[in-house]
């Protein structure tokens, strides 16, 4: 991973067994990956529609 990279570590990282759905903890950041049914399922765009969006640059 590119984070790996540059020294920057999760804090934990959970679901990988099963690959529906990962976890990764980077502390101020979450990251979610998801198969497409759990996407699907869960929505969770729509617990933050309210939240102000950030760009990122690439």
């Amino acid at each position: 991973m590119v984070l790996d990279k540059h020294g920057i570590n999760p804090h934990r990282i959970e679901g990988y067994i099963f690959g529906q759905w990962i976890l990764i903890d980077y502390g101020d950041v979450i990251v979610h990956v998801f198969d497409e049914k759990k996407r699907a399922f869960y929505e969770l765009e729509k617990l933050w529609i309210d939240a102000p969006r950030i760009e990122i640059e690439e």
